[in-house]
């Protein structure tokens, strides 16, 4: 029997993916009690027709004990029933606890890896791969697990036959080649198509993504064919590859279908052959019969393989994502006495064989407020990431209060440098869980207070159950939404305080109080606000402009307001001697800044 199990050999070996090693590996216990259950079912199965002969010939030969052989009989039908039942329900918890460990095991990795991940994947292929394909890995130990029983079920009706009578065995492996032909053509062919239909998937999941987040400027633009047209034109191709795979499917079932009636049949006229010549009685037949039938059942093993190969094309793809290395952390301490010196020495930033930051340098002093201007694509996100740790650059070092980021402990960091970002992230069940999120031990008192820095207190008093209001009942504008972003901000006590673009949709009296309390001597830390209005950069300390990845000038606003490409970047041409009165005409004075907001 061994040429019927080269082709389950074939794709089994998707087992021998790291992955799913450890997943079988963590499944054991339930894998154990799944292929104990499979063998005793399949036992009671190889049992049955030997049982079934046996009543039948002392029945025939009206032996008393034929009625205990049929009660047997019926202990072995009920035993089978019983055990199919306990492996279904084996089986699906099995997949349900090891689908759960991937994910979780995923999930933490690619948190741990951080925005690199979406970069490389983007976040609709990734939520297909930690979702999806982490199921479809899932199901790996319980079929491993099942393809055993699946295996020992044909080898086991060899066997009988041979007990029966070896010629019978002989005659049903003379044709044994040819079952193991189909389910190695069947490995060999499923494995393509499926990996071809699971990246279709990912291109699917990865357009509907990008245009559930775009929606309102899909809608305003009126492209709303188009793109439903762009994030379905995957789906031919997914189609193609589906079909395929059940074309293969097919062809192995029907192939099976072919080669294997004519085993059992083969099978049935030899042992009637020995019948007729009384080397066999009937019951021997009628055994012999159902063994040819059990020995060339593949239609299980094409179903079990057909799995694994599912199993291993979609561990690849989560082998993919592990291939990301997680961001390292060191085990240093801030120095006590700092207060937030931001130093950034010739950092570069490579994106796409592109150079977005080129040797920039740029220091946040203690306790100041810098803004960081420039035109779209210049750089200005991803230096406030660079500032933050989410991202490490290239080349360069960042240093907080005198130590290198890589260099902190994990905890530290996440303590020290704080981000607000233009969309944040509403995080929690409620309001006050997301003003919340990631401060140690929060109050109430801390929370309102945070929410009043932001001018969010009010709107948020008004919401149906007030900070109990789950944030998906809250009907937010991007104003308020953002306002909550900046409270969970406030509410932490940083050496560092990025703002990415976080001020952008308060309207300007909501920005200059907000900005206002960012300035007030008793916040403490820094500040580096990524900066495109006018405001905002007229009340920093200093201003650091950007163009094309590099450091064009560093200085205060009131000395960049000359140079007319400066202006050029707020949309104002405004002269340089505008006066205090003009500008606050304007609604944009401050600290006796000239000039006008961009539009």
């Amino acid at each position: 029997m061994t040429t019927l199990t080269e082709g389950a050999a074939h794709c089994p070996a998707a087992v021998s993916d790291p992955l799913l090693r450890a997943t079988v590996r963590h499944s054991g216990p339930r894998c154990t009690a799944l292929a104990l259950v499979s063998m005793a079912s399949t036992g009671a199965n190889l049992s049955l027709p030997v049982a079934l002969g046996r009543a039948l010939d002392l029945l025939l030969a009206r032996d008393p004990d034929g009625s205990r052989w049929v009660l047997w009989c019926a202990a072995l039908v009920l035993a089978v029933a019983v055990l199919d039942a306990v492996e279904t329900v084996l089986g699906g918890t099995t997949n349900a606890r090891a689908t759960a460990w991937l994910r979780h095991r995923l999930v933490r990795h690619a948190l741990a890896v951080g925005p690199r991940a979406l970069t490389r994947f983007g976040p609709g292929d990734l939520v297909a791969r930690l979702v999806g394909n982490a199921a479809q890995a899932g199901t790996a130990p319980a079929t491993a697990a099942a393809l055993l029983a699946a295996l020992a079920g044909p080898l086991g009706a060899v066997a009988a036959l041979a007990l029966i009578d070896p010629r019978l065995a002989a005659v049903f492996l003379i044709g044994a080649p040819l079952l193991a032909l189909v389910l190695r053509a069947l490995a060999r062919d499923s494995s393509d198509c499926v990996t071809r239909y699971q990246r279709a998937q990912g291109r699917i999941a990865g357009g509907l993504a990008e245009a559930v987040a775009g929606h309102r400027t899909i809608v305003a633009a009126g492209t709303a064919d188009r793109t439903v047209a762009r994030v379905l034109r995957p789906l031919a191709e997914l189609s193609d590859q589906g079909h395929r795979m059940w074309h293969v499917q097919g062809r192995a079932a029907a192939r099976a279908a072919t080669v294997a009636p004519l085993l059992q049949l083969a099978v049935v006229a030899t042992a009637g052959v020995l019948l007729a010549r009384q080397h066999l009685s009937v019951g021997e037949l009628l055994a012999a019969s159902r063994y040819a039938v059990l020995a060339a059942g593949v239609g299980v093993l094409v179903g079990q393989l057909s799995g694994l190969v599912r199993a291993r094309t979609a561990a690849e793809r989560l082998d993919e994502v592990r291939s990301e290395p997680p961001t390292t952390y060191g085990e240093r301490a801030l120095p006590p006495a700092g207060t937030g010196r931001l130093e950034l020495r010739s950092v570069t930033v490579r994106r796409g064989g592109r150079t977005v930051l080129d040797r920039v340098d740029l220091v946040v002093p203690a306790g100041a407020t810098v803004a960081v201007v420039g035109r779209s694509g210049a750089g200005k996100s991803l230096l406030a990431a660079v500032a933050g740790r989410l991202t490490d650059p290239d080349d360069g070092e960042v240093r907080l209060d005198g130590v290198p980021l890589p260099e902190l402990d994990r905890r530290e960091l996440r303590r020290a440098i704080v981000h607000a970002f233009e969309r944040p992230a509403l995080l929690g069940g409620s309001v006050e869980d997301t003003i919340a999120f990631g401060v140690v031990r929060p109050s109430p008192a801390r929370i309102r207070e945070a929410a009043r820095a932001a001018h969010a207190d009010g709107f948020v008093r008004r919401l149906p159950d007030g900070y109990a209001t789950p944030c998906a009942d809250a009907p937010l504008s991007g104003g308020e939404a953002q306002r909550l972003g900046l409270a969970r901000a406030f509410a932490r006590d940083s050496r560092l305080l990025v703002l990415d673009d976080a001020l952008s949709s308060l309207d300007t009296l909501t920005e200059h109080d907000i900005t206002d309390a960012l300035l007030r001597p008793t916040t403490g830390g820094s500040r580096l606000l990524i900066a495109h209005r006018v405001t905002t950069a007229a009340r920093a300390d200093t201003v650091v402009w950007l163009e094309k990845g590099r450091v064009r000038a560093v200085g205060p606003h009131t000395e960049l307001w000359r140079t007319a490409d400066y202006r050029e970047l707020f949309g104002s041409w405004a002269p340089v001697g505008t006066g205090r009165a003009d500008a606050a005409r304007d609604g944009t004075a401050s600290r006796g800044v000239p000039g006008g907001e961009g539009r």
